[in-house]
């Protein structure tokens, strides 16, 4: 079939007809009232699945030119200057905080035992490293139509061990950005923004209206499926300051001391010439490990889905805050049974989904199931309470690993009364129209 051409014609011809197979196969389906609405799922044409098979054309399948086209093109979406691709999101939360262990950072790292301040009413992997790690999460409420961060608790969770403030902007609504800043500046503390809801999301600031995850000394992202873009599994970890990123590159990359990227040698024209601790003179500087690494990198077939999405990202914020604002004017009267979400001062969430709290007499085990049993597919905010699950369990037994700053009363009501449904973008005016009737039914029993 191919005898007689070259392989770029070989090439072009092969993605023609994946083009056609997908316009074919893969186009949305019609939407008919009662059909299951999911929360979240991926929107893509033939351009991702193009770039899918180019890739994998290639057969390169760890990172490559895709992986550096990626990090290129969000750096500079986000207007940051260093970012890395990992291999999923909750990879970019381990990276984020190992990196502020290294050595390299002197008193300021991280050392088992210090301790972070954070919010219970999220998901895991937030705080999943900081156990793992030994240091001590620190626990403070948040608040509600909001679901982030109580800043007024922030002062009485200080202690003389803390080094860091870590927190997710929830659903894609920023947190108080401004008091989380002033707080960390005033007292020297790390800020790692989870930003893996809220890509897209802005928040302005002394008249500077940036995106969420660069007001921080890292922020991360993750591009799972249900995210604002995908490319199946990957994450990213992102900052501007220098001395973070070489940190993190070498933790991404086995730890590594050497910079060169994959199937490259000798880049910086040392390779054989230096000494590095105790090792002999001119030892092979690709073996050099500078810290206890990982592997995180993503395959450059996840890239180049990626690559593609981002060319798509602006009109997917777009439509998810369409959603969001179109859902919202549908449920408007129906505030006496619920409290539904609202943006905080200063932002723009680019949201990730819409959450509503049961009030008073209205039954969220009762709201849930029905939503569900009518083909609207609901889901809880993450964790509701981090520390009542099993895996705190041995620590709520010896009262050691974690500590919680004040009552989280607030945290305690939407682990009881709150859920939310899906904003994304291949959702339409008449599937929202549908969910929002079958939520005041829910609510009405």
């Amino acid at each position: 079939m191919f005898e007689d051409m070259t392989e770029q014609e070989a090439r072009a011809q092969i993605l023609a007809q994946v083009a056609d197979y997908c316009r074919t196969f893969h186009g949305p389906k019609p939407y008919h009232e009662g059909d299951r609405i999911p929360y979240a799922g991926r929107v893509y044409d033939e351009a991702e699945m193009t770039a899918l098979v180019d890739s994998a054309l290639e057969f390169w399948l760890t990172s490559g030119r895709y992986t550096q086209q990626f990090e290129k093109q969000l750096a500079a979406y986000l207007g940051i200057r260093h970012c890395l691709l990992v291999n999923s999101g909750s990879s970019a939360n381990l990276l984020a905080f190992m990196t502020l262990t290294s050595p390299l950072l002197g008193e300021r790292a991280i050392r088992r035992g210090d301790e972070v301040i954070t919010v219970a009413a999220g998901f895991p992997t937030t705080v999943a490293a900081i156990v793992q790690f030994g240091a001590v999460p620190v626990f403070v409420d948040v608040t509600i139509p909001h679901y982030n961060v109580d800043v007024t608790a922030l002062e009485g969770a200080l202690s003389p061990k803390t080094k860091a403030v870590v927190l997710a902007h929830t659903m894609g609504e920023p947190f108080d950005i401004k008091a989380v800043k002033a707080f960390c500046d005033a007292h020297g503390l790390w800020l790692i923004e989870d930003n893996c809801d809220a890509l897209g999301s802005r928040y302005t600031l002394d008249g500077e209206t940036r995106f969420t995850g660069t007001f921080g000394d890292i922020g991360t992202s993750s591009f799972y499926p249900p995210h604002h873009l995908t490319m199946g599994e990957g994450g990213a970890v992102y900052t501007n300051d220098a001395l973070l990123a070489k940190i993190m590159r070498s933790m991404r990359d086995w730890g590594r001391d050497c910079a060169c990227p994959s199937g490259m040698d000798n880049v910086c024209g040392h390779r054989f010439d230096r000494q590095y601790g105790t090792l002999p003179l001119g030892y092979d500087h690709k073996y050099v490990y500078s810290h206890f690494g990982y592997n995180l990198k993503a395959t450059d077939m996840q890239a180049a889905i990626g690559c593609a999405q981002l060319e798509k990202f602006p009109a997917f914020a777009q439509r998810r805050r369409e959603n969001f604002s179109y859902l919202r004017s549908l449920l408007e009267g129906t505030e006496d049974r619920l409290i539904l979400p609202e943006a905080c001062a200063g932002s723009d969430p680019c949201w990730f989904g819409f959450l509503m709290t049961c009030r008073e007499g209205v039954d969220r085990t009762k709201v849930v199931p029905y939503l569900e049993a009518h083909g609207v597919q609901t889901r809880m905010l993450f964790a509701g309470d981090l520390t009542r699950h099993p895996c705190f369990e041995e620590m709520r037994r010896t009262g050691e690993g974690y500590r919680i700053a004040g009552a989280l009363t607030q945290t305690d009501r939407i682990l009881h009364d709150t859920f939310w449904v899906g904003v994304y973008p291949g959702m339409t005016q008449e599937m929202l129209g549908y969910m929002a009737k079958t939520i005041r039914a829910a609510i009405a029993q």
